[in-house]
């Protein structure tokens, strides 16, 4: 899945469910459920969201609705494969972005 986020330092928790396609509770959940998710809180208490939590937001989906993975059985992934799953899952990351690229230069010549 390729978020289609501009780059800044912090995103919304607004943005950050739009570009996921999802509603904002669930990014709350997920984030009382996954370690890995601690978006910053400005005084206000609004979550603001790095691009690392970006990448363990895109991470978290690919595992529970891309793989069909419970909650449970993400987390578990998490804990035992958390830097080999999360680098592989970076570099396919990359190369779907790549792919997007060329196909998008192919049906402009």
């Amino acid at each position: 899945m390729l978020i289609d986020l501009p780059e800044k330092r912090y995103y919304g928790i607004g943005e950050v469910a739009k570009a996921f396609k999802v509603n904002t509770s669930l990014i709350r959940f997920w984030e009382k459920e996954f370690d890995i998710l601690k978006p910053k809180k400005n005084a206000k208490g609004n979550r603001k969201f790095t691009p690392e939590d970006i990448k363990n937001l895109q991470f978290i989906y690919h595992l529970v609705k891309v793989r069909g993975f419970t909650l449970e059985g993400a987390k578990t992934h998490l804990k035992e494969q958390k830097q080999e799953a999360l680098s592989t899952f970076e570099i396919i990351s990359k190369l779907k972005g790549i792919k997007a690229q060329l196909i998008k230069i192919k049906t402009q010549l």
